[in-house]
Order: C-alpha cells, then structure tokens, then sequence
C-alpha cells in the first residue's frame, strides 16, 4: 500500500514540475513577444552600392563604402533587420559634380538612403561628412572582329565564300588612353579540322589585361562558314596580244594556255572558254632581244574558288608585215 502511496505522490510531482516549464516557457514567450513588439533604436550599417553612373564616366572610388546610421524601428523589424543582407544604392546620376569627382554631401545621400528603408523604420542619424566619388572619363567607339579560325577541309572541299562573324564590329568603351590604340579585336583561337560540311561556332573576345578600366559590348560572337564541294576543271584559252606595233606580225608557241579551275561542280558545268582571257602585253618585254613573253590572266568569271594559269609565259616571233 505504502508503494502505491508513493508512486502517486512522485507522479504528481512530476507533473507539477511539467506545468510549470509550461507556465514558464509561454510567459516568456508573451514577455519575448511583448518587447518586440515596442519600438527601439538602434545603429547599422549599410554596405554603400553605386547605380546609374552617369554616361561618358566610369566609376573608379570612393571616399568610403560604408555608412553607419542610427534607426527606430519595431523590435520585430530590428530583428528580421539583422538577418538582411543591408545594402543602399546611391543613384550617382543624381550627384553634383566637378569634373570627373561626384560628390554627395549628407543631406543627399541621407534622403537616398531613407527612400530605400521600410515605412515603419525611421532614420534618425547619419555620419556628417560628404561623400567622393573618383570617375574616369571614358569614349566609346567602333572596331572591327578578326577571327582566328584554323580551318581544315576535307578533301575536296572548299570554302564557300568568306567567313561570317556576327557581330562583325563591337563598341569598346574606356578611358582614352586605354582605347586610342585599339584598332581592333581578336577572338581566341579555334581549331577546325577536316571540315566537309557548314559550321556555326561561338568564340570569346580576347580583352588584353591592360585593359582593366574598357568594357566590350560583345564578349563573344558567331563565326559561320559554308563548306561546299568542289572539282577542278582545265579550260584551254587561246592567247590574246595586244600593245604589239601595227606593222608586225605576232606568233606564240603555243598559241593557247591551260587554266586549271577549282569550283562547286555545278558551277564548273556553266562556264564556257569565252568567259576567260589570257593576254600576251608586248608592254611586258624589258629586252629586245627576249623570245618569251609573260601571259597575264585578265578576264575570269565569278563563283570560282581558284584559278591558275598552268603556264606564265610563252616563246614568239615576230614577222614584218
């Protein structure tokens, strides 16, 4: 019976015990909630961010890029404050300025800063000595892309035309003595090997590291290509003289040329021998005495990859009329 007695007495203890960290915990709860609810104040400080930097200026310092204020605001609002990332933006575009050094005395910077804070925390002090900002003056202008492509082609491939770079030009943007010898920029180099068929490739700008205060408006572009097909064809082209003197009679040994044509093969298939012309200019002999003669290609129709005269220079005689 005395065992009974005593489980029950130990029990209720217990549970005595446990109502009370109950009590306990929610009055310190209501007492925890009850201050936080009044208003405080309190300091912080703001890491200072520069925006809108006003056009032909780059930002280089400033006199200081913290700021420490003193705030009322609801114990609630301090605390949730405090897990903040606290940043302010100082619009630059709206700052005085002499030259290249903007500046903000408080009171300006104060009224930027109130309009980023919530409406139920108030500024109450700032620090009371002006803010500098140091700026470069920069230009702008346009340069061209040169890319660096290593192009391998298939066998019996070709280049259909030029390589397209998009954009083809960029605008750098720096300080003038950074940009005045630029007169144009390089993409890194690529590789492309045994190449049959269109390519379109992506490829980063170089920027020198010299160039520490210049912005590109691209930092890569585009290089397209179009790979076609090719065959080579020779035409037999009969040899035209001219500047020759009137009272005489012209022959060459022999009297037509072979050109050798690398072209797409439905290209090839159009040309006719008429569409090409080899002169031999009399104008071209630097001695009297000479028997051979340079040959010069002078009429040659579009759309051809190569051409090449297989021979450059022919004998002749000369007959009186």
């Amino acid at each position: 019976m005395n065992r009974v007695l005593e489980k029950i007495r130990s029990g209720l203890k217990k549970r005595k015990v446990k109502v009370f960290f109950v009590f306990l915990l929610c009055s310190s709860l209501i007492w925890f909630i009850n201050n936080l609810s009044q208003s405080y104040i309190g300091t912080a400080v703001f890491d200072l961010e520069f925006a809108n930097m006003p056009e032909g200026f780059l930002f280089e310092k400033a006199s200081k890029n913290k700021v420490e204020v003193k705030l009322r605001a609801g114990g609630f609002q301090f605390l949730r404050f405090n897990f903040m990332n606290k940043k302010v933006n100082i619009d630059v575009s709206e700052l005085e300025n002499k030259a290249s050094t903007f500046f903000a005395p408080p009171n300006t910077y104060r009224k930027q800063i109130e309009d980023q804070l919530p409406g139920s925390m108030a500024l109450l002090e700032i620090e009371s000595d002006t803010l500098f900002l140091e700026m470069l003056e920069v230009k702008s202008k346009k340069i061209p892309v040169k890319p660096r492509v290593v192009l391998n082609l298939a066998k019996n491939y070709l280049l259909d035309g030029k390589m397209i770079v998009s954009p083809d030009t960029i605008t750098v943007t720096g300080p003038r003595e950074e940009i005045d010898s630029i007169r144009f920029v390089r993409t890194r180099k690529i590789d492309l090997p045994d190449v049959a068929s269109d390519f379109s490739k992506d490829v980063d700008l170089i920027q020198s590291p010299e160039l520490e205060n210049t912005s590109y408006s691209e930092y890569s572009v585009k290089v397209n290509g179009e790979i076609a097909r090719f065959t080579e064809k020779i035409f037999k082209v009969s040899i035209a003289t001219i500047n020759f003197p009137d009272d005489v009679q012209v022959q060459t040994f022999p009297n037509t040329v072979s050109i050798l044509c690398k072209a797409k093969t439905k290209r090839l298939k159009e040309l006719k021998i008429s569409d090409f012309q080899v002169v031999a200019d009399y104008n071209s002999i630097k001695k009297p005495d000479a028997n051979q003669i340079l040959l010069k290609l002078t009429k040659v129709p579009n759309g051809l990859q190569s051409t090449k005269l297989l021979e450059d220079k022919v004998e002749f005689i000369l007959k009186r009329q």
